[in-house]
C-alpha cells in the first residue's frame, strides 16, 4: 500500500513529532505507512501525487489572516497553494485539520478572517445533511465534541465548498472540496495528552495567557471529547486506500 504524506508546518520539534504520532496512532497506521514532510524547514520538492494513498495536512502557528509574514510564512504558503491547486484539480484525498481551512478557503476564492476564532477548549460541531451522508463522518452522531483553538476561521467558504460540519461559534467547522479533499476547523487528532502538549509548547503564542496555561492543561484531562471524533481519521485512510485499490 502507498504511504500518506503529513505535510507539516509546525517549527517546533516537538510539537510536529506530537503531531504526527497522534495522526499514525488515531488514523490507525504504523509509522511506516506515513511520510513527513516538514516544510517549516525546507521548501517543498515537485511532489508526485500518485507516490501517495493520501495528504495529512497538519496545524501550525501560521494564520492566512496575519497582517505581517515572515519570510518562513510566505515560502510555506507559498508551497502550500501550489501542492493545494494540484489537490484540488485532481480531486486527490486530502485532509487538513485546522490550517486546512485557512489554506483552502482563501486559496479557492473564500474568505478567512479573524470572525469566528475560538478560544482553546471544546466546541460541538453539528453535522449537516451533507456531512451525515459524507463517508468522513461515518460512524459518527449528529453532534460531535472536539478540542478547539484557532485566531481565524473560514466566514465565507469557496465558491463549490460543500458545508459538512457547522457550530454555534464557528460557522464552517468541516467542508468538502469535490469528493475527497476535506477540511476541519476542530482538532479530530487531539485527544488529552495532545491538546495538553501543545497549550505547553505554545504558552506564548497569543492563544491564551501564559498564567492560564496550568488551568487549561487540567481542562484538557477534565474535558469531555466524543470518542468517535477520532474515527474521521481512520474514515479518511479507509477512503483514500478505497480509491488506491480501484
Amino acid at each position: 500500500m502507498k504511504p500518506f504524506l503529513l505535510l507539516s508546518t509546525r517549527p517546533e520539534d516537538d510539537a510536529a513529532e506530537g503531531e504526527r504520532e497522534a495522526i499514525v496512532r488515531l488514523a490507525g497506521l504504523t509509522d511506516d505507512d506515513v511520510v513527513q514532510l516538514r516544510l517549516d524547514v525546507s521548501p517543498a520538492p515537485e511532489l508526485d501525487l500518485d507516490d501517495y494513498a493520501g495528504i495529512f495536512l497538519g496545524g501550525g502557528p501560521f494564520n492566512a489572516s496575519d497582517a505581517e509574514k515572515s519570510d518562513l510564512q510566505l515560502r510555506v504558503e507559498d508551497d502550500l497553494g501550489r501542492i493545494v491547486d494540484d489537490v484540488v484539480k485532481r480531486d486527490f484525498p486530502f485532509l487538513g485539520l485546522c490550517y486546512g481551512v485557512g489554506a483552502l478557503t482563501g486559496r479557492l476564492g473564500g474568505t478567512v478572517d479573524r470572525t469566528y476564532g475560538e478560544s482553546v477548549g471544546t466546541a460541538v460541531a453539528t453535522l449537516t445533511d451533507e456531512g451525515a451522508r459524507d463517508p468522513l463522518f461515518s460512524g459518527l452522531p449528529e453532534q460531535v465534541s472536539a478540542f478547539v483553538g484557532h485566531k481565524e476561521a473560514c466566514s465565507t467558504l469557496p465558491p463549490g465548498a460543500v458545508l459538512l460540519a457547522t457550530g454555534d461559534t464557528c460557522p464552517v467547522q468541516a467542508f468538502r472540496m469535490g469528493s475527497r479533499v476535506y477540511a476541519t476547523q476542530f482538532h479530530p487528532e487531539l485527544d488529552a495528552d495532545g491538546l495538553a502538549s501543545r497549550i505547553r509548547i505554545y504558552r506564548e503564542a497569543g492563544y491564551f495567557r501564559p498564567e492560564e496555561t496550568d488551568s487549561l492543561v487540567a481542562f484538557a484531562y477534565e474535558a469531555e471529547v466524543t470518542p468517535e471524533v477520532h474515527q474521521i481519521l481512520r474514515n479518511f485512510v479507509d477512503l483514500a486506500r478505497s480509491d488506491q485499490s480501484r
